[in-house]
């Protein structure tokens, strides 16, 4: 008998601290630097993000949303085999230990459980989902915790007014298990190193200090440029590979970047912009949290459906992409 992975619970988590556009102008002003609520929502769509307090770890945020996604699925934290965790934003230096491990102890997870984090900044959910699927449906893990976090406050410059007004912090997760009933449709990863320039953080640690810049860097124009077309290509690579088309699909949840790329590729896959779940403008783009953050709202809100056919999308820096094809 075929085993599928399934998502049977969400959960996800903003801090407390809200700022609005207004806010992070007057914040600018104070430094010399001229921005607007006008400026930012009609280059972004956003309206305000949410920003981690200085004590507050990308597991801090994780713990709150793995919590409320293993509530969801009616599962114990022990009942979990494996967790996979996507940041650019670790708790630690260097990576290590790993934020996932680093939840495990928060969740109080004493299985013995593996723990790994994973890499691609705003694709990273979507890449942690597929891993998290090729696991389950190999056999060698039954239900695994799939969470996006980030603390993205930390590594802007808020003197760059072409980044900082972009983004914000959060977490999502899901609980994926093994069902007798399709779940995961289709995945499509793919990078391209070639692009790592054009989205980074080019600073690195050299003798115990940082050599370089350790803010966020973007080149937004050939970012947008990329982003649009790669989102449609790897989603219509996902429909073929189920056999779908996109008249199929019940609700797309994109990466919360830009609203406009969002809308051009709805556009491009012929969605209607209602089928479209949008955060952006209350979450900015929260990188690897985005799309599950997007995920939970939708879910909980009642517009996502046991049955409905979700396709979730992301590009992020590396240049990496990839989509996740799932019915509910």
């Amino acid at each position: 008998m075929t085993t599928y992975s399934k998502i049977i619970g969400t959960g996800s988590y903003l801090p407390a601290k809200r700022v609005t556009n207004q806010e992070l102008a007057a914040q600018l002003a104070e430094q010399g630097i001229e921005t607007s609520d006008e400026w930012i929502v009609t280059r972004s769509g956003i309206s305000a993000r949410h920003y981690a307090e200085p004590a507050e770890l990308s597991s801090d945020l994780a713990l709150q949303a793995a919590q409320r996604a293993l509530q969801a699925a009616g599962l114990q934290p022990n009942d979990i085999d494996l967790i996979i965790m996507a940041t650019s934003t670790p708790d630690h230096l260097g990576g290590f230990p790993s934020t996932a491990c680093v939840v495990q102890r928060k969740l109080g997870i004493t299985n013995g459980a593996p723990a790994m984090d994973v890499q691609a900044v705003c694709s990273g959910f979507v890449y942690a989902m597929s891993v998290a699927d090729s696991f389950i449906k190999s056999g060698a893990h039954k239900n695994v915790l799939v969470i996006g976090a980030e603390v993205f406050s930390r590594i802007l410059d808020f003197k760059d007014r072409t980044t900082c007004v972009l983004f914000g912090d959060g977490a999502g997760a899901v609980v994926m298990s093994a069902s007798q009933e399709p779940g995961v449709l289709a995945t499509k990863l793919h990078a391209d190193g070639s692009h790592g320039h054009i989205l980074c953080v080019p600073g690195s640690v050299n003798n115990g200090a940082v050599a370089g810049s350790a803010y966020l860097y973007m080149d937004g124009p050939a970012v947008f440029k990329l982003a649009v077309s790669l989102l449609d290509k790897v989603a219509r690579e996902a429909l073929e590979a189920a056999n779908m088309q996109s008249t199929d699909v019940d609700w797309l949840v994109p990466h919360q970047a830009n609203i406009r790329i969002m809308q051009g590729t709805a556009k491009k896959m012929g969605l209607p912009l209602e089928k479209m779940v949008v955060t952006v403008a209350e979450h900015g783009n929260t990188s690897a949290a985005s799309i599950p953050l997007a995920l939970d709202q939708a879910v909980r809100d009642g517009r996502i459906q046991p049955g409905h056919t979700v396709m979730m999308e992301g590009v992020g820096g590396g240049f990496t992409w990839g989509a996740v094809l799932v019915r509910m």
